[in-house]
Parts: C-alpha cells; sequence; structure tokens
C-alpha cells in the first residue's frame, strides 16, 4: 500500500496534493482497497464554492457506496473526465491518473489542519 510522503490526508480517507493554490483530491491507496473493485463514479459536475466537508459525490463500487469529501473549501475548477468511462483508474492508479476533483484553494493555512502521512499511517493501523 502506497501512503506518499508529499500530500496530505483526511480521516475520511481522501488525499489533497498542492501546487500554489491549486489542489488535486482523490481517495487514499487505502480506501480503494476497502471499497473493492470501482464501477461508477459520479461526481457533481456544478459544485462551485464548497466547503470544506461537504460531499463532492459518491464512489461505487462492488461492495458499497461510499462519498467523497471535500478535505478544504474552495472553487472545483476540474473534475477528472476519465473517471466517466475508465473508473477503475481509482484502484490502479489513485494518485496519479485517479485523481477525481481539482481545487482553487480558498485558505492556504486550512491545509494545516489536515494529516500528514506519518498520522494518516496511524489512523489506519499501518
Amino acid at each position: 500500500m502506497r501512503i506518499p510522503d508529499n500530500i496530505k490526508y483526511t480521516k475520511e480517507h481522501e488525499w489533497i496534493s498542492v501546487d500554489g493554490n491549486i489542489g488535486t483530491i482523490g481517495i487514499t491507496d487505502y480506501a480503494q482497497g476497502e471499497l473493492g473493485d470501482v464501477v461508477y463514479v459520479d461526481l457533481n459536475e456544478n459544485a462551485g464554492e464548497v466547503t470544506a466537508g461537504q460531499s463532492l459525490g459518491t464512489i461505487e463500487a462492488v461492495k458499497t457506496v461510499s462519498d467523497l469529501y471535500a478535505p478544504v473549501s474552495g472553487k472545483i475548477i476540474s473534475i477528472n473526465p476519465e473517471l466517466k468511462n475508465t473508473p477503475e483508474l481509482l484502484n490502479s492508479d489513485p494518485y496519479g491518473l485517479g485523481w477525481m476533483v481539482k481545487m482553487e484553494l480558498n485558505s492556504l493555512p486550512e491545509l494545516d489542519s489536515l494529516l500528514d502521512s506519518t498520522s494518516y499511517k496511524t489512523v489506519i493501523g499501518h
């Protein structure tokens, strides 16, 4: 299981990678393993401005359906179009091609409330 050191995590198993004030969001390797084979992704394409903790959409897997939550507040600027036809990217490459949403962050200090890789490993018992 991969847990990159250069990104932030939530206790709900989302990750965010930040470049300037743009955050790329997805689900962790641990989350995709717990979900099983992802068969459908439904992201709210009209979300616009969102607040931390707000649902961005759902991930449907063979085992269950799970929500994707915004780890921080900001404006949705892009949704990964590849997930519509190839939702299994969440399983095969959760930190790369399986990214889900890009957003313009409202407040960079808000990232300080998220977990680093060491803290996330503790959350998942790794």
